[in-house]
Formats: structure tokens, C-alpha cells, sequence
């Protein structure tokens, strides 16, 4: 990856089944992932100035972002791949438009869309041709908002699980702090939210084995993994007995397209890494 990404990502064959693990565990990823903070919705779409924002959830998945745009009162449509969450998405929300498509070749008009938001799926972009394509779909001045939801590290036990659902699979730790840059938008600004999932230690064990780090190791390691996780969590105090609330910090950040005619020389810009990502 770029000076730009908070991890250099060397093996993008790694990169790219991790990316493409979800479909065949939709219906978990829809019952277990947690949706995003309608505060970060807002504060995304505040350079916008408008309430009446046409939006497209780019990789919306089963539509967990997608049920938040909605109550936050957007005009949505989606764009998934895959065909499996995107039909979860279908059945949730009837009444938007899912459409096959990629962040490289969305399948809407030039200058339509007035905020494009992607929820934990930027990272898993070619970020080279997904700009312009993105840029070719927002209106002059739309926005491009990104969300990832990872666990709020300065709680004890919180940081104890990450440390244990590492995997051969998981990305090595972060190096760089840096937004992801290009030509073609203004300076991307970053915002954390405070969130919380409503779990059990037996669903968070199952939220766990959604990331895509625990769906592409073998089913042995797989195994071994979610257990010592289960085992931890039924060990702890804050997570053994009934339903607790875990910690997340929901990071955004939100750049505003350019004008044409104030972009010159290179639209090959910086990438960014998994750092943002977690092990989503």
C-alpha cells in the first residue's frame, strides 16, 4: 500500500480472499455485524448543507449501513456484488433500489449521486480506479464517506480479545497513521464516534468468526481460534453471564469531490491500508 495507508498490505492475494470470503456467510454477517452511529452519518454528510441527499451505500453488504441512511431521512440506493447480501439487503429494505456493481464500475449515471458512503469496505477497494469512478458518479461538490466500526482498545478486556482473535490470516499491525489521499478530492478529514453492539459471549464469539481474518484460515485452525475465544469470554466478568454491550469506536472520514477544473497532473493517488479496517 501508499505512504498514505496506516499498514503496508504486501500480499494482496491474501487481500483479495479475505475480500471476497462474505457471500457464503451472509445470513451470519447479517445477524451478528452491528449497524454504525447515526451521528457519524451526519456529521459525513454535513458539508453537503442539505437534507434532501441523494446517497449511495457502495458495497452495502447486507444493508447495515443501509438501515441507518434511512433513518437518518437519505434517499438511498445500494450497490453490492454480492448476490447472497444482496439479497439479505433486498428483504430488509424492499423499497431500494440493490444493484449489482463494484466501487470500480458502479452501475449509475455520471453527476447523480450527492453522497457516496461505504461501511467497513473501503479498504478492500482498488482505490487507483475506484476514485474516479466514484468521482464520475458524485455530483460537483458530493461526498465520499467511509465507516469502520473496530473495538474501543482502551478498555482492558477489549484489548485482551483483539489480542487473542489474531489469526495466520490477520494483517501485520499498523505502521502509519496516514488518510488515504487523491487528486480528484479535497483532503479527507476523520471523525470516531462511540458505539456499542449488543452481544452475549456466545454471539460476539459469533460476530468474531464473520471477520474475514477467521473465514479464509482452515476449518481446524478456525475452530481452535473461536474457542479460545468463547472460553475467554465466558471467563471474563464483564462477558460470562447475559448480554453486555461492546465497546466499539465507529472511525469516519469524509472528503468533498473537486471540480474538474481544479485538478491538474496525476489522479493516481495514495491508498489506504487495513489499519481502519480491524479485521473486518
Amino acid at each position: 500500500m501508499s505512504e498514505s495507508g496506516r499498514w503496508e498490505v504486501e500480499d494482496l492475494a491474501l487481500r483479495a480472499r479475505r475480500a471476497s470470503s462474505f457471500g457464503a456467510e451472509a445470513a451470519a454477517y447479517d445477524e451478528h455485524r452491528p449497524d454504525y452511529p447515526i451521528a457519524g452519518v451526519r456529521w459525513a454528510v454535513e458539508p453537503l448543507g442539505t437534507t434532501d441527499i441523494r446517497a449511495l451505500d457502495l458495497a452495502a453488504g447486507t444493508g447495515k449501513l443501509t438501515g441507518v441512511l434511512l433513518t437518518a431521512g437519505l434517499r438511498v440506493t445500494a450497490v453490492e456484488p454480492d448476490e447472497a447480501m444482496r439479497a439479505i439487503l433486498h428483504h430488509h429494505y424492499p423499497d431500494v433500489t440493490a444493484l449489482p456493481g463494484t466501487a470500480e464500475s458502479i452501475p449509475l449515471p455520471s453527476n447523480s449521486i450527492d453522497a457516496i458512503l461505504v461501511g467497513q469496505a473501503l479498504h478492500w477497494f482498488n482505490l487507483p480506479r475506484a476514485f474516479p469512478e466514484m468521482a464520475r458518479v458524485l455530483r460537483p461538490g458530493g461526498v465520499l464517506a467511509a465507516f469502520w466500526n473496530e473495538p474501543d482498545m482502551t478498555v482492558e478486556w477489549v484489548a485482551e480479545l483483539h489480542r487473542l482473535t489474531r489469526s495466520n490470516a490477520s494483517f501485520p499491525p499498523a505502521t502509519q497513521n496516514g488518510l488515504p489521499t487523491h487528486p480528484l478530492f479535497t483532503p479527507f478529514e476523520q471523525a470516531d464516534f462511540p458505539h456499542t453492539h449488543r452481544r452475549t459471549a456466545d454471539s460476539l464469539t459469533a460476530t468474531i468468526g464473520t471477520h474475514s481474518h477467521t473465514l479464509v484460515i482452515p476449518p481446524e485452525a478456525r475452530t481452535t481460534l473461536l474457542t479460545r475465544l468463547s472460553t475467554y469470554l465466558h471467563t471474563r466478568p464483564e462477558t460470562a453471564t447475559g448480554e453486555f454491550d461492546m465497546p466499539l469506536r465507529t472511525t469516519v472520514i469524509r472528503a468533498v469531490v473537486r471540480d474538474d477544473s481544479l485538478v491538474e497532473g496525476d489522479v493516481e493517488g495514495g491508498g489506504i491500508g487495513e489499519g481502519l479496517a480491524g479485521e473486518g
